[in-house]
Parts: C-alpha cells; sequence; structure tokens
C-alpha cells in the first residue's frame, strides 16, 4: 500500500476520534453556562412548575453523561437541537450560514494564495534587488495589520466615501446576480485575505530561495537548460511543499477571521450566527455553531494533509 492510501486510511480512522472529541469539548463547556435553557425557552415570567416540567421533558436533569449521550445520538441523526421559544432547528440556521461562511473563507484564501504566489516568486528571483526590497515592505505591514481594522478602513473608504463597493446590505444569490455576489463579498474577502498575504508571501520568498541555491538548479543551468524552464518545471513545484503546510494552519485563521469579518460587514454567516446566540443566550445555538466550525477546520486540514502527500513524491512513494 502506497503512503497516500496509508495516510488517507489513517486520517479516516482518526476522524470519528477527533470529531467525538470536539463534540465532548464543546458541550462541556457550554454546560458550564450559566443560563437556564427553560427561561430561554419559556420566558422569564414562566412559573417554577412550567420550567421543571420544561427540564424534566427535554433530559435537562440528567447526569451529564446522560445528557452527552443523548445530544451525540442526535448528532449521529443530524440534529444539533433547537433554539428560541419557537424551537426552530439550529441545523436550519447552520445549513443558511455554513455555505456563506466557506465562500467567504474560500475567496479570501484565493486572493492570499495568487498574491503571495505571485509575490514570493518575483521577491525570489529578484533577491536583495528593489522588488525584493518593496516586497518585504509589503508583507511585513501586511502581517502586522489586522483584518478588523482594516475592514473597518474599507468599509469607510470604498464604501462611504467612494461608494464603489456595499459594505452591507443584503447577499445577492449567485446564480442569479455573479456580479453583486462578488461586489459584496469583495472588501470582506480582501480584508480576511491581507494577512495571510504577508505571512505567505515570507513562506514562498524563503523557500523559493533555499530552492535556488541547491546543486541541482546550478546543474541544470551550467548543463544549458534555459532558467526559466528550471524554475518552472522543478524549483517551483518543490518549493511549494513547505508553503503548503503552512497553509494549512493558516485555513483555520482564515475560518475564525471570516466569523469576525461577517460581523462587521453584516453577512449573515456563521458569525452573525452565534453573536446571535450570544446576545441572546440561545446556548444550543451556540453549541451548534461552535461544533460545525471546528468540524469544518479538521476535514479542510486532513484536505491540506493529503495535498501535501500528493505535491511531494518523497512521501508519496513507498
Amino acid at each position: 500500500m502506497s503512503n497516500l492510501l496509508r495516510l488517507v486510511a489513517r486520517r479516516l480512522l482518526q476522524l470519528p476520534v477527533m470529531i467525538l472529541g470536539i463534540t465532548l469539548l464543546v458541550f462541556l463547556v457550554m454546560s458550564f453556562s450559566p443560563v437556564d435553557p427553560a427561561i430561554i425557552a419559556l420566558g422569564e415570567s414562566s412559573s417554577l412548575e412550567a420550567r421543571e416540567s420544561y427540564r424534566e421533558a427535554n433530559g435537562l436533569n440528567d447526569p451529564f453523561l446522560v445528557q452527552f449521550l443523548h445530544y451525540l445520538g442526535g448528532l449521529v441523526q443530524g440534529d444539533l437541537g433547537t433554539y428560541t421559544a419557537r424551537q426552530l432547528p439550529v441545523g436550519d440556521a447552520v445549513a443558511q450560514a455554513l455555505p456563506i461562511t466557506l465562500a467567504l473563507t474560500f475567496i479570501g484564501l484565493a486572493i492570499a494564495v495568487v498574491l503571495a504566489f505571485a509575490f514570493g516568486v518575483v521577491a525570489a528571483l529578484y533577491r536583495d534587488r528593489w522588488p525584493d526590497q518593496v516586497i518585504r515592505v509589503v508583507s511585513v505591514v501586511s502581517l502586522g495589520t489586522p483584518s478588523f481594522w482594516l475592514a473597518v478602513l474599507f468599509i469607510q473608504l470604498f464604501t462611504l466615501q467612494l461608494d464603489l463597493l456595499p459594505g452591507s446590505g443584503p447577499l445577492p444569490a449567485l446564480d442569479e446576480d455573479p456580479a453583486g455576489y462578488l461586489a459584496r463579498m469583495a472588501l470582506p474577502a480582501v480584508a480576511l485575505a491581507v494577512p495571510v498575504v504577508g505571512q505567505m508571501t515570507r513562506v514562498i520568498r524563503t523557500s523559493m530561495v533555499e530552492e535556488l541555491d541547491k546543486d541541482y538548479v546550478r546543474t541544470a543551468v551550467g548543463a544549458g537548460l534555459p532558467r526559466s524552464v528550471v524554475v518552472g518545471r522543478n524549483v517551483l513545484r518543490n518549493a511549494l511543499i513547505t508553503p503548503i503546510t503552512v497553509l494549512g494552519l493558516r485555513v483555520g485563521y482564515l475560518i475564525g477571521g471570516a466569523v469576525v469579518i461577517e460581523v462587521i460587514f453584516a453577512l449573515p454567516g456563521m458569525g452573525t450566527l452565534i453573536l446571535e446566540g450570544i446576545t441572546s443566550n440561545q446556548a444550543n445555538l451556540v453549541q451548534g455553531v461552535t461544533l460545525t466550525v471546528a468540524l469544518a477546520f479538521v476535514l479542510i486540514n486532513i484536505v491540506v494533509d493529503l495535498l501535501y502527500v500528493l505535491v511531494n513524491p518523497r512521501i508519496r512513494t513507498v
């Protein structure tokens, strides 16, 4: 069996354990919430008898382990519980919000990868010359720029002053109004991507410089192969191994950053949903959103690990 198949099998075996651990951690933390679910569901004017009846009917008086197993059984069936007095399904709210958060994350990721790749390669090829110096300054500045501050700045500049791009309002459907959808997502995606561009540019530049200094590059160029061919066929591919590993770590930052950016730009994603749960003391909603974001992070990192194996032939071979 190849290393790739072994890695896939190992990750698939680890996945249920990680899901169980994340579920237990989220459930344990939310169990310490001082908010009484019975009061949230029935209102503060409800009687003590009605609250006690609600707790008994929903298993809130059961021991912690029994409650956790009941919640786990619901998760297996795709049930994340309900929230508000109207008993709205948490799963339905997550199903509507999650695609927006994932779309924002991957648009920001695409912007960050394209810009970082271009800047990193140019900086390495023009090492210690003025393009490299300029790109270094830009990367340091972008690395130290918080996304939330940049988001506010973008709204002030591009929405309020220049009136070029929307900073709030409804999100058009992608299939009905692609231009409107991209215009609405542009500012939050760029604000999310800028700090990642700074870090990834430095990583790609360093990896490229190390690869360009290796003996096989000098040998190939000395043998008459065009430098552009050597860089395109060998250097780039070998230099991408380290950045892919770092990118996997940054995906978690992007997901977490997207949750904050959504609130600033009033996007109806997971960030807005979890804020609604916190401000209205909806423990089930906060628990469901947190668990979903954590699981998305785990799954995305597994995909990045597999991508790393595909790019690195030394790991892929038997």
